[in-house]
């Protein structure tokens, strides 16, 4: 293919060839991380291509990808925002992007690596081979761990996945994990204009929406481990967001009609394909 130099993964369907798996990467303020996270998905045995999403960064984070994408031609890619607008809508952007441009598998993952590059193999294995919609990196699974976080941090994140367990009765260990594999169909299926939250809640509602959706969903044990360089991007505002927007979701689902809510109209045209190869 004319001007495209790496090789390209990809699957078949019918008659045309759809590129494969894009690992979603939102950025603010990540400059002393993003050279080295891009990196380690590059040379991962199992070829990924990478979206950085990044907020307007002041500390320079996309002139850093800018001059990276040389080396990885055709495979990072970077969508520029101007102003932080938050976790939530960052996905919402990559998801709609990839689904443009035909990928089938599309991850999210942070640029701090509390989510192991490494890992984004197991999530896509647990897609492809292991027939699960949505794979979850999940640190609350047998075989799960943590590493180097505080114990007000840990208290907090167990006992947000504990409340949330209990109030919407999804059976899923870690619902807040935002390391996490969607096959295609999943997001094609989902209304992402209907996903308001941007923090915590906005990890909560995809998980929750794609459960009641019927779509199957895998946790994957994982260690995460706590940021080292840069700043932690937690505060007041996302925990508040939590906890009201789990009752949110119990509410809609219990006397509102959720599934009509999420899911993407019959007569909405789907997200177009349009870098299949033909």
């Amino acid at each position: 293919i004319t001007g495209i130099f790496c090789k390209i993964v990809f699957h078949q369907s019918g008659n045309h060839l759809f590129l494969d798996k894009v690992v979603i990467i939102p950025t603010y303020n990540e400059k002393e991380n993003i050279r080295s996270i891009v990196n380690a998905v590059m040379v991962l045995q199992t070829e990924f291509h990478v979206l950085i999403i990044d907020d307007c960064s002041p500390d320079g984070t996309a002139s850093i990808v800018r001059s990276l994408m040389p080396e990885y031609p055709g495979r990072l890619f970077l969508e520029e925002r101007q102003g932080k607008l938050g976790l939530g809508t960052a996905y919402i952007h990559g998801f709609k992007w990839s689904l443009e441009k035909g990928y089938q598998y599309i991850f999210e993952m942070d640029a701090d690596f509390s989510h192991n590059p490494i890992d984004l193999e197991r999530l896509y294995d647990a897609c492809y081979e292991g027939g699960a919609d949505v794979a979850v990196g999940s640190r609350y699974v047998p075989g799960g761990a943590v590493e180097n976080w505080p114990s007000d941090r840990i208290a907090l994140s167990k006992g947000a996945s504990f409340y949330t367990r209990v109030i919407t009765a999804m059976p899923i260990k870690d619902p807040t994990a935002g390391f996490v594999c969607y096959k295609r169909n999943v997001l094609e299926s989902i209304n992402l204009d209907a996903i308001k939250f941007v923090g915590y809640a906005f990890q909560i509602e995809m998980k929750f929406a794609a459960w009641k959706l019927g779509f199957k969903i895998k946790e994957v044990p994982i260690t995460f481990i706590d940021r080292k360089l840069g700043l932690s991007k937690m505060n007041k505002s996302i925990v508040k967001e939590g906890i009201l927007g789990v009752l949110s979701l119990k509410w809609h689902s219990m006397f509102k009609n959720y599934r009509k809510k999420v899911m993407l109209p019959a007569e909405a045209p789907l997200y177009p394909q349009q870098n299949a190869i033909v």
